[in-house]
């Protein structure tokens, strides 16, 4: 059986689908479109979702704080009510466009602090879980692998999708490196590759202080806010074909 793997990006940021969005269109499987909280806006949704459909990549909600000063980075206190409203409100906005488009939303995965905060806290991931399948019960939740957000969709009962980054450094934990600390964003395309290559097909990656963990690649995810994502998307969607990896989105299991 061939081994896959889904290729998702953060999109829809930058007030406009930007060329650099449009060029890693055609090397993904997935897009995580910015709900307007923390970046993005209407028109933005929209434009992006029928660049999406042209190039048969799966829709997905990329919902956050409302903190577009930090760009979602920043954390937030908010109640359980507060943020159940918050995700479903985001959600179901991508969908609803999406569904007017002709199309359908496939995923939801969290943005920035909300997703690293969800990470580590089961309680919250739990409100996440459960808003997005009162949305819709098929949709599949995006989590860090190994994070509770992973067990909270499986506690909930809806499907997940364990992800993993290209470009960021790991703690011993499994726990994405802080952004503040030296050596947290990896620059190098080819380390970075086959990286990508070891976590799906070895299921390990190689931490910042040089321990190997355990790791489940479903999905990797390839920031779309630089100009050289495109670049190394398309280098890396070349490199996973040549190893007999096959690209799609994730399905519900």
């Amino acid at each position: 059986m061939a081994i896959c793997v889904d290729i998702n990006c953060d999109l829809g940021e930058t007030g406009a689908v930007s060329r650099s969005d449009e060029a890693v269109m055609p090397f993904i499987t997935s897009a995580n479109i910015a709900c307007g909280f923390h970046a993005g806006d209407p028109v933005t949704i929209e434009k992006t979702i029928r660049s999406a459909m042209k190039y048969n990549v799966a829709v997905g909600a990329h919902p956050g704080y409302p903190d577009r000063e930090g760009f979602g980075r920043r954390m937030m206190a908010m109640n359980s009510d507060e943020l159940h409203s918050l995700i479903l409100y985001q959600a179901a906005a991508v969908k609803g466009m999406a569904e007017a488009a002709g199309t359908r939303m496939r995923h939801v995965k969290p943005h920035g602090a909300l997703y690293n905060m969800a990470a580590a806290d089961f309680e919250l991931s739990m409100i996440i879980a459960r808003a997005v399948k009162e949305l819709d019960s098929s949709l599949v939740l995006v989590g860090l692998s190994g994070s509770q957000l992973i067990r909270a969709a499986r506690e909930t009962g809806i499907a997940c999708a364990s992800e993993v980054f290209a470009d960021r450094a790991y703690n011993d934990d499994g726990t994405l490196v802080s952004r503040e600390m030296p050596g947290s964003v990896l620059h190098d395309a080819e380390i970075m590759i086959q990286r990508v290559i070891s976590m799906i097909t070895q299921k390990s990656v190689e931490t910042l202080s040089g321990k190997t963990i355990t790791i489940e690649a479903d999905t990797v995810c390839i920031h779309g806010d630089n100009e050289s994502a495109p670049e190394f998307v398309k280098r890396l969607a070349a490199a996973l074909r040549a190893e007999g990896i096959e690209m799609r989105a994730p399905v519900k299991k």
